[in-house]
């Protein structure tokens, strides 16, 4: 799922989002909540209708961005932080990211958890859950709209039984949907995918399981083959804007020299807008001149490279033969050499 997280995917319109392939984009209540407020949100005729997206939408419940800031102050009840631009003291607990999210009209929102920081104690972590838990529960019985599907989310650090807990306990709450949070917070991939095959089992396999803030192409394909479902991460629009593009040989910086007279496509197997009437060249002459189009075009580019990559992943799934294609994958993307496929 692509991110806009202030009901915009950076450098790309909607329509050259859809283009490109996306079924259901991310926006984050914390910043929707700040600015413009859910209310106007809500006047304008909900999300879909005020950053003109007709698909589905899916709202975080900011407790990552709410739980990342350096002075805040946790609560049993929620977390007091200070506003970013005036300094203003707010609050946001279970009831009030429902209350957001249920004016911002998205398709699926999430309940509000506690996001543990990587390392954490498991005396820390175990008494977090119990919070994420209460607040789960509170989430639920807040939640007033029919039209949106609310999923828990699994916390409890790297620690096996915590995992299994939290789990097994939003399993009993009968939610339409469950994700895995905490798992972005530099744990690295090997530890990631621990967490994945400790909360997989304990999952239902007959609704989604969205896996939080993930990622990086290695680390989707992994936690596909552990039974995810669900992915959203800023690093295809967020990359772009520095100049790094994703290809079926791996990321290319088009900053770099060697593309100066380069005449081929970023990626020759990419049948996106960027690839299908610029080249390397053009893009690496636009990056070194500072053209806004360089953001746009590598975004275009960058999102397109991971919708193909998952939609080719579900064919994989469907025909019982993902793990060579995920080997084949990797073999080809893991050469890093940069040079077109010809």
């Amino acid at each position: 799922m692509p991110v806009g997280t202030h009901g915009a995917l950076k450098a790309m319109t909607p329509a050259q989002v859809d283009d490109a392939g996306a079924q259901i984009i991310l926006s984050n209540t914390y910043h929707l909540h700040l600015k413009p407020g859910e209310h106007l949100v809500e006047k304008a005729g909900g999300l879909h209708q005020f950053m003109h997206w007709p698909k589905p939408i899916l709202t975080d419940s900011g407790g990552f961005q709410v739980f990342s800031l350096p002075k805040k102050e946790i609560t049993d009840s929620g977390v007091f932080f200070k506003h970013e631009i005036n300094g203003d003291r707010i609050f946001i607990g279970p009831r009030e990211a429902t209350g957001i999210q249920n004016c911002l009209g998205a398709d699926i929102i999430m309940a509000f958890d506690e996001c543990i920081p990587y390392p954490a104690s498991h005396d820390y972590s175990s008494k977090s859950i119990k919070k994420t838990l209460r607040w789960a529960e509170t989430c639920l019985n807040t939640h007033n709209r029919q039209d949106q599907a609310l999923f828990g989310i699994v916390q409890g650090s790297v620690y096996d039984d915590l995992r299994r807990e939290c789990a097994e306990a939003l399993t009993a709450m009968d939610f339409p949907g469950y994700a895995i949070g905490g798992v972005s917070v530099g744990e690295g991939l090997e530890l990631l995918k621990k967490v994945v095959d400790y909360t997989e089992p304990h999952l239902p396999e007959d609704k989604p399981r969205y896996l939080m803030g993930v990622g990086l192409p290695e680390d989707i394909l992994a936690s596909i083959e552990r039974g995810m479902d669900m992915f959203d991460c800023v690093i295809p629009t967020r990359y772009a804007r520095s100049a790094t593009l994703f290809t079926r040989r791996g990321k290319i910086r088009i900053t770099n020299r060697r593309y100066r007279r380069d005449f081929f496509p970023v990626d020759p197997s990419c049948t996106c807008y960027c690839c299908a009437n610029f080249t390397r060249a053009y893009l690496h002459h636009l990056f070194n001149a500072n053209e806004v189009l360089s953001a746009t075009l590598a975004a275009i580019h960058n999102v397109r490279f991971y919708l193909d990559m998952v939609a080719a992943a579900r064919v994989a799934i469907e025909a019982n033969d993902y793990p060579s294609f995920k080997s084949a994958f990797l073999e080809e993307y893991q050469r890093d050499d940069g040079q077109p496929g010809r």
